[in-house]
């Protein structure tokens, strides 16, 4: 990736790197690393990993009086695949991967992407670089992620199906409309990955099915 590459890359992360190989190492996912001899961002991960369950834990605890058990489920659900997802995707930096292919790229790998910029940059520049990150670019997102469709199967166990019915956009740039049925109802939801339009289709038959009930 040539320097001028890098930068770009760096002002979407916001941060710049003092060491270029370690942000190049953040980006490298195994089957690149196996095949080039070059260092995956597999240990980084293990790394972010934890550093994020330590940030997000302690801006929950800074900032409210929630119970233990209301913040360690508050703590899950932001730590998870869909959010990291959707903060790299939001960032516009899932496509520059280092990968054995640009389009072969499952949402674990897309999620773990945050993962390892997350541990490169405490690496790089300390704990509070780290928190920065972690502050402005996933705790944003923090409260979009309510799981729309455990809510709908609650409702109708095994009664709940989900149909796919356009994808748009480029590979690096998606987007996916879902339509989901339940109940004799169906709509639809659209998102940058089909898990996020599902979650939307979901929440808008549950919008529905409310107001029909009066809720």
């Amino acid at each position: 990736m040539q320097k001028a590459d890098l930068s770009s890359l760096e002002e979407k992360i916001g941060y710049t790197f003092r060491d270029k190989d370690l942000l190049v190492a953040c980006l490298t996912h195994s089957s690149y690393a196996k095949t080039h001899g070059t260092q995956s961002n597999e240990r980084l991960e293990f790394l972010g990993d934890a550093l994020i369950g330590f940030l997000v834990a302690e801006e929950l605890y800074r900032g409210g009086d929630d119970a233990e058990g209301e913040m360690t489920k508050q703590r899950i659900a932001i730590v998870s695949k869909r959010p990291l997802e959707e903060a790299v995707r939001a960032m516009g930096i899932g496509y520059v991967y280092f990968s054995g292919g640009q389009n072969n790229l499952g949402k674990k790998s897309v999620s773990s992407l945050f993962e390892g910029i997350a541990a490169g940059i405490y690496l790089d520049g300390g704990m509070e670089a780290a928190r920065t990150f972690v502050r402005e670019k996933l705790l944003p997102y923090a409260g979009n992620f309510d799981d729309f469709k455990s809510r709908l199967n609650e409702l109708f166990p095994h009664a709940v199906q989900y149909e796919e019915c356009s994808r748009s956009g480029q590979d690096h740039a998606p987007c996916f409309t879902v339509r989901v049925t339940a109940s004799g109802e169906s709509a639809l939801g659209s998102g940058s990955s089909k898990e996020q339009a599902e979650q939307n289709a979901a929440k808008a038959l549950l919008e529905r099915l409310g107001a029909k009930r009066g809720e």
